[in-house]
């Protein structure tokens, strides 16, 4: 029996959209692309996930546009990496939304503990998650910064789409 309906032919955006990225790993890993990690290695090694989930949702998310396979070459043979797409990062108010509703409305497991939406155009942190809540301007990857307090006190800069 599957876990859920198929909802990709459905009237409501809201359930198409969910059919795509739906699960939570699909979301993780976008976070992690849009913190520039393109490399399989990187991550299963940065999101703790086993290798059949992680070969699963890779392939899924290139087959939804979110992610481009591009091949690299290495030192003995070609390797693949990740590159999020626009539609990749299109996702990125999706993203910000739950930071921001994550640290309103749970608990973080360290005192203290904070992550931020930084606008690197005019450096105000924003309570909005598609627009900078300080001068208006749309929140992009490009123009975006996360502040995570436990990785230290410099903003990370987001990866831009291809």
């Amino acid at each position: 029996m599957p876990l859920r309906s198929d909802w990709s032919a459905a009237t409501c955006p809201i359930a198409r959209s969910l059919d795509v990225i739906g699960d939570p790993w699909m979301l993780l890993i976008l976070r992690q692309s849009l913190l520039g990690v393109r490399r399989y290695e990187d991550f299963r090694s940065a999101l703790q996930v086993a290798d059949n989930v992680l070969s699963k949702r890779l392939p899924a998310m290139v087959d939804a546009g979110l992610l481009d396979k591009v091949q690299y070459r290495g030192e003995r043979r070609t390797h693949h990496e990740y590159v999020i797409t626009e539609a990749g990062a299109d996702l990125l108010p999706v993203l910000n939304a739950l930071l921001i509703w994550g640290e309103k409305h749970t608990s973080a497991p360290q005192p203290g503990a904070h992550m931020g939406i930084v606008h690197r155009t005019c450096g105000a942190e924003s309570t909005s998650a598609d627009r900078c809540s300080n001068c208006g301007e749309p929140l992009t990857a490009a123009e975006v910064s996360w502040s995570r307090s436990w990785r230290g006190p410099d903003p990370q800069p987001l990866t831009p789409a291809r």
